[in-house]
């Protein structure tokens, strides 16, 4: 079949050409092919279960919860692409997109959206009740976020909010509490997800200015790189106190030393008024990502 109508970031075009003609819109609603996505609501999953010491015992949770990750990103974009139908028209880089453009109608997104969370309910199931009810209590942020980019001029940090609230049911899965420890990790997540972003963010500021969607990118002007190092900087310290809390040790610290550096040099490079190079940046986040992983890891089992 000849390629339908992708985003310019879609990553993986040869996997649509595997499906059926009639799932091909359906893959990209939920955006299968752009699994950055997902990689980047499934690592603070993965670090508050590292943190609190229970990579090792909680493997399968951890993978579980690699599953939920997939579902629920592609829920969360199908809910978006719902409420942002209308604005996804307007803009150059999403107007191809399925309900935009009309290749999947209202009523079936709606029944893709219901499909998409019965996976993540059986996900839900096989978590302790408490982290169930850690993981619930996002609801109500998740179906905030889309309007957050009408209202505010930092919706990004609303995403955080969102995108970093695995750290939240992670921890609570090994320690059956939201510890210091955890809500420092979360704070830091978001402070991370706030940076990315805002790096993602650059690729739209012309049309968002155009149709009136604000972002911390267009906030920031010329200043973003300045911004997204800021944020970055905030995130770092914030996990430092998240170690600190689990090993209060200088050697301890080391071990984020990698994802500082990885960190830094994407703010170094980055190109504000280059998409391609802003989007190559954005996409480096799913290796920062193992890197912390790397680093809570370490330091959770070494105390576990």
């Amino acid at each position: 079949m000849s390629d339908p109508a992708l985003t310019p970031d879609s990553e993986h075009r040869g996997m649509v050409r595997w499906l059926p003609t009639w799932a091909v819109p359906f893959a990209l609603l939920a955006r299968f092919d752009r699994p950055i996505g997902w990689w980047l609501l499934f690592w603070p999953c993965a670090w508050g279960v590292a943190l609190a010491g229970g990579a090792v015992s909680h493997w399968r949770v951890i993978l579980a919860m690699l599953i939920g990750a997939i579902a629920m990103r592609g829920a969360g974009c199908v809910y978006n692409d719902i409420v942002d139908r209308d604005l996804d028209r307007q803009v150059a880089r999403t107007r191809a997109r399925p309900l935009a453009s009309g290749a999947v109608s209202l009523k079936a997104a709606w029944i893709w959206l219901g499909l998409l969370c019965l996976v993540g309910l059986g996900v839900l199931l096989m978590l302790t009740p408490f982290a169930a009810l850690v993981a619930v209590a996002s609801v109500a942020p998740v179906a905030a976020y889309p309007f957050m980019k009408r209202i505010t001029w930092w919706p990004q940090l609303w995403l955080g909010l969102v995108f970093s609230w695995g750290a939240l049911v992670g921890g609570a899965v090994v320690e059956g509490a939201l510890t210091p420890s955890i809500l420092l990790l979360y704070a830091g997540s978001i402070a991370w997800v706030v940076g990315y972003d805002t790096i993602y963010a650059l690729q739209d500021v012309e049309d968002d200015a155009l149709v009136g969607v604000r972002s911390t990118a267009r906030r920031m002007g010329r200043h973003v790189r300045g911004g997204v190092a800021l944020f970055y900087a905030a995130a770092l310290i914030l996990w430092g106190a998240a170690v600190w809390q689990v090993r209060p040790s200088g050697i301890a610290l080391l071990a984020l030393l990698p994802m500082a550096v990885h960190l830094a040099a994407q703010v170094a490079g980055l190109k504000p008024a280059d998409g391609a190079d802003a989007l190559a940046r954005f996409r480096s986040n799913r290796f920062a990502g193992l890197l912390a992983f790397l680093a809570f890891l370490v330091v959770g089992s070494s105390v576990a």
